[in-house]
């Protein structure tokens, strides 16, 4: 119940509010009863006690229910919904006066009877008003018991200077950026083309091949000749001819049909799932064990029996590709490979009992675009992807994120106008990143400590190709890996059958430059048990360097047509021309930076110990 007799213990007691550039003043709507605005007659505020309370200060007491401060209801906003005060050029008081309630059971908005009055004076200035209006908890906080019942108003609002430990940026912090829509964006594409390298690279190889070479569905391409700059690819090579193809498991289970590997031929190679990661290894030491076989490839949640005579693997995405090479037998030539390489047969398993006839494409003489776009155009590729895919557990906040970029499961790819200029940038920022990361590599990855020569197989601390853990995966190195290199095995053997040796810079450190001639001494005593062969790549691409020769690769096939050394050992000339009497043993560069790549194909236990070690370049003009 109210205490009458503290009702009629008054104070008054001033108070400074901060208001709004229109000079709104809200209050807590507990309190709101209790309020009096002496600009205008509230409907809820009895003009007595207006009157009683008000006082114009500076001008006299009030003629009216009004203050001279506002005249005309007509010529000035008076109130807001909330009951705000709305004022110019003027001091006002308002008051909260608990006199009316006193016969109440309880006071509105909480208020001590001790502080039965309060007046605050407020004054209200059109050009030098702060630019704040007051919360609504200001003045509950006040009605509440923050007050005192005697002493001045400094006292009742002092603090001794303590904060709380946490909840903003230390004092006098700023935003380092002011379009945060943009920034967020620009980081979200960032992180998705590192997070999907990967999947953007081999999906580049499937929409080329639609595009460019009007493929569908399990047609293959099968290379008649060794390939030349223009299939443009991430480090391939050019002394085995090439065999590719694609299928979606939307439509149902796909068979591969692998022919027996033997003295006509044999094939190596991959079957990767839309994340390019390895399903399926083909050859005498993969699946097939080189024995030929009837592969059944099932799509995500397949369940049905699998047909007798057939190896099933289950992908665990849609879309698939495979990417084979023909291996020239012994006596044998390309001719051979390629005709051996036409044995394959892809359809899906409902056209089992009357395959189609198998349509192959031979791009030798066609461009073939496959590279990744590092623009606005590298997002469609990924809505490509994404829109079809399952997301797996792992990939669910990245995917998340996607959404404010356009991309998004099931439906067409919609950036705003922000988003593709975040995107635009973003990816062309990834390429630069790469490159930086190239150009600094650990030299802990180096595969002679002495030499300056990095793997092009970096597989993960698993022996895999995923960086997969099970707390996290390995963003960066993942996407370094699938920037330089595509189709790896499904495990990483510590003997593997190919050895790509990358030079990463000459034999002082110094990084390999563009318009510079190199040599590279190559022993005669090489530790392969096939071949070796030198490709040289464009460092910005990691593909092929087009030249007016389109030379891309010496080898150990071509010593008859290469001058020797007197050890027996060759020098090859890598640069953009080729010293006098010595274009038999030249790679152009073309003005491009080189990066070269030395491949061991069956490398000997010399190469796998390390006893060998293959001499760095040297630099000559």
């Amino acid at each position: 119940m109210v205490d009458r007799t503290a009702v009629e213990k008054v104070h008054h007691l001033r108070i400074a509010l901060e208001v709004d550039e229109v000079g709104t003043v809200t209050w807590a709507a507990g309190a709101e009863r209790q309020v009096r605005c002496l600009q205008h007659d509230h409907p809820e505020h009895p003009r007595s006690t207006g009157e009683r309370l008000g006082r114009h200060y500076g001008g006299g007491r009030t003629k009216s229910r009004k203050t001279r401060a506002c005249r005309s209801e007509a010529r000035r906003p008076l109130a807001d919904k909330r009951g705000g005060c709305m004022a110019f050029n003027s001091r006002l008081e308002i008051a909260i006066d608990l006199s009316e309630t006193a016969d109440r059971d309880t006071p509105t908005g909480g208020i001590p009877m001790r502080h039965a009055h309060w007046v605050g004076q407020l004054l209200l200035n059109r050009r030098d008003a702060i630019k704040r209006s007051v919360g609504a908890a200001s003045v509950a906080a006040m009605a509440t018991g923050i007050l005192p019942s005697s002493g001045s108003m400094t006292d009742a609002v002092a603090q001794d200077g303590q904060e709380p430990l946490g909840g903003q940026p230390p004092k006098g912090a700023k935003a380092s950026i002011k379009d945060f829509d943009y920034q967020i964006k620009y980081q979200r594409a960032f992180e998705a083309v590192l997070w999907n390298m990967p999947a953007i690279a081999v999906y580049s190889f499937r929409r080329a091949a639609f595009t460019e070479l009007g493929m569908k569905d399990n047609d293959i391409i099968a290379y008649s000749a060794t390939a030349t700059p223009r299939l443009e690819a991430i480090t391939a090579n050019s002394t085995t001819p090439y065999i590719t193809a694609f299928t979606d498991l939307r439509k149902g289970p796909v068979v591969l049909e692998l022919p027996v590997a033997g003295p006509e031929g044999s094939l190596y190679g991959q079957v990767v799932d839309a994340w390019q990661f390895t399903i399926a290894d083909v050859g005498p030491s993969g699946i097939d064990q080189g024995k030929g076989a009837k592969v059944l490839f099932t799509p995500p949640g397949y369940k049905e029996a699998v047909p007798d005579g057939y190896l099933q693997v289950a992908s665990p995405n849609y879309r698939i590709a495979f990417a084979f090479r023909s291996i020239v037998a012994p006596g044998k030539t390309l001719a051979d490979a390629y005709a051996y390489s036409k044995r394959l047969r892809m359809y899906y398993l409902s056209e089992k009992d009357n395959p189609p006839q198998q349509k192959f494409v031979d791009p030798a003489n066609q461009r073939y675009p496959t590279l990744p776009f590092y623009d606005g155009r590298h997002f469609e590729d990924m809505h490509a992807v994404m829109s079809v895919e399952p997301v797996r557990e792992h990939d669910k906040v990245m995917v998340g994120m996607l959404k404010s970029l356009g991309i998004e499961r099931g439906k067409p790819f919609a950036p705003d106008a922000t988003a593709k200029r975040a995107m635009q940038q973003a990816a062309i920022d990834v390429w630069f990143y790469l490159q930086q990361w190239f150009d600094n590599i650990p030299a802990s990855l180096r595969y002679w400590p002495d030499r300056h020569y990095v793997a092009l197989l970096q597989a993960d601390a698993n022996k895999t190709f995923s960086f997969v853990y099970d707390d996290y995966i390995d963003l960066i190195p993942r996407a370094a890996e699938y920037f330089w290199c595509t189709y790896m095995p499904k495990v990483l053997s510590d003997t593997p059958a190919t050895q790509y040796m990358m030079a990463m810079a000459d034999k002082n450190g110094r990084l390999l430059q563009a318009g510079k001639l190199y040599k590279l001494d190559v022993p005669a005593d090489m530790p392969v048990k096939q071949f070796w062969a030198l490709t040289v790549y464009d460092r910005a691409t990691n593909s092929f360097i087009y030249s007016n020769s389109n030379r891309t690769t010496l080898s150990s096939y071509d010593l008859d047509k290469m001058k020797k050394n007197a050890d027996g050992g060759v020098t090859l000339y890598v640069g953009p021309k080729a010293p006098a009497g010595l274009e038999a043993n030249w790679i152009p560069t073309a003005g491009k930076r080189p990066l070269p790549a030395m491949r061991f194909y069956g490398p000997t236990e010399a190469f796998n110990n390390k006893t060998f070690k293959l001499p760095d370049f040297e630099l000559l003009s």
